[in-house]
């Protein structure tokens, strides 16, 4: 079984930049692949996403240096059975808020006797249809585990989520968290920035990697700065909205380009 390269990197601490997908489209999960990121997050909680779509976005990028990361529209065994059984080796569950809802995650992404992931493996693309070998006995230690803390709750069991046996990283959620903090649709708030400086450092202590998702430049930038281990830096679909509103702009308005600055997406 290939080792999983995204985890592997993690822990050695290094920088991976992300592209955030939620078209839903394989040409342009594939389009995207090209472009050299070291991650893309195929979105099952918000884009239009089901398990077939995303395994076609799976296939059209198989053929990029480029690491698939899967978010699960829920953190429930079930789904995180599918997404690992159609080759994800990587998968972010997003609002986890307890220790005790990450210790589930870990437990739905291992075979028994440590877990409850179903035993399907001769019939899925996970071990390429049962032809990799000893598949079953190394799984297990090649799925990465990111949470996703994205409220109130989770900030306040963050010590405990982090230290959980089992969890790789830590992606702090900038849209609901600032929500949660009476800022929606503000992550960039001086109030929401520091409370995602604090999460940061105690994910650190913790020995994870953290990450996290923003289209504004200026703050990825200071994310790097600041440590975060894998930074998505935009979606396609604040790609091409921006770009088509652009391109119509300069022709039918003031020519001024959009803004971008505060936007996560």
């Amino acid at each position: 079984m290939t080792p999983n390269p995204f985890k592997a990197t993690l822990r050695e601490g290094q920088l991976q930049l992300g592209f955030w997908q939620a078209l839903a489209s394989p040409l342009v999960a594939e389009l995207c692949a090209g472009a050299g990121f070291d991650w893309l997050l195929l979105d099952g909680e918000h884009g239009p996403n089901t398990i077939t779509s995303q395994l076609a976005q799976l296939q059209a990028i198989s053929g990029h240096n480029v690491h698939a990361v899967g978010r699960v529209p829920v953190g429930e065994t079930w789904i995180i059975k599918q997404y690992l059984d159609i080759g994800f080796t990587t998968l972010l569950v997003p609002m986890v808020d307890t220790a005790e809802q990450a210790a589930q995650v870990i437990r739905a992404c291992r075979y028994p006797p440590h877990g409850t992931r179903g035993v399907g493996s001769g019939i899925v693309r996970a071990s390429a249809f049962n032809r990799t070998p000893a598949y079953l006995a190394k799984a297990d230690e090649q799925v990465c585990v990111l949470v996703q803390v994205e409220t109130l709750e989770g900030l306040k069991n963050l010590d405990a989520i982090a230290n959980t046996e089992g969890v790789d990283g830590v992606f702090i959620g900038p849209a609901d968290l600032s929500g949660a903090m009476g800022f929606l649709g503000k992550p960039g708030a001086p109030e929401v920035q520091a409370a995602i400086a604090d999460a940061f450092h105690k994910v650190r202590a913790a020995g994870k990697a953290a990450g996290i998702l923003t289209a504004d430049r200026a703050l990825a930038k200071s994310y790097i700065e600041m440590g975060f281990t894998f930074v998505a830096v935009g979606s396609d679909v604040g790609l091409f909205v921006k770009a088509t509103d652009d391109l119509l702009g300069a022709f039918r308005f003031s020519g001024e380009a959009t803004d971008n600055r505060g936007a996560v997406y």
